[in-house]
């Protein structure tokens, strides 16, 4: 899977899973500057109009020992510095145990990788669904499947 697909994926969950709720979902949105200066891209905008809240998700897939490993402090900086909520949506089975370590402990990134044919909520997606339920205040998903406390 390329980094591209991997995106599309990530978008497509999104929209399967939560635009019955009013959000809508975008790709390769620009959004202001990076810390470099440079014009910035997120892969994925996901947008309440009602509310006005957004959240901008960079997507992050390595499916072998490759480069991404270097770039991932500075994403995790670099979306750190936007105004706005964001993430780090990743996936895959080739960064390194220190740049896993690094995303695992990181409060803006989530391990994602939703099943391509259905599509559904499960273990592969609970942080990103986390992550979009405190920005768009969805609480009944962080409750999903618990049981309610009675006296």
């Amino acid at each position: 899977m390329t980094g591209h697909e991997y995106a599309d994926l990530v978008a497509r969950y999104i929209v399967k899973n939560y635009a019955s709720r009013g959000v809508k979902a975008y790709r390769e949105v620009h959004v202001g500057k990076t810390l470099t200066g440079r014009g910035r891209r997120v892969d994925i905008f996901v947008l309440e109009r009602e509310t006005r809240t957004a959240l901008a998700i960079e997507c992050k897939y390595q499916g072998s020992v490759g480069t991404v490993d270097e770039k991932i402090p500075f994403a995790l900086q670099d979306l750190e510095s936007m105004k706005i909520p964001v993430c780090v949506a990743y996936a895959g089975d080739g960064f390194s145990r220190g740049i896993l370590h690094i995303l695992s402990a990181s409060p803006i990134a989530a391990w994602c990788l939703p099943g391509a044919k259905t599509l559904a909520p499960s273990p592969e997606t609970r942080e990103l669904d986390c992550i979009l339920a405190m920005t768009f205040k969805w609480w009944d998903v962080l409750v999903r499947g618990k049981k309610r406390v009675a006296l």
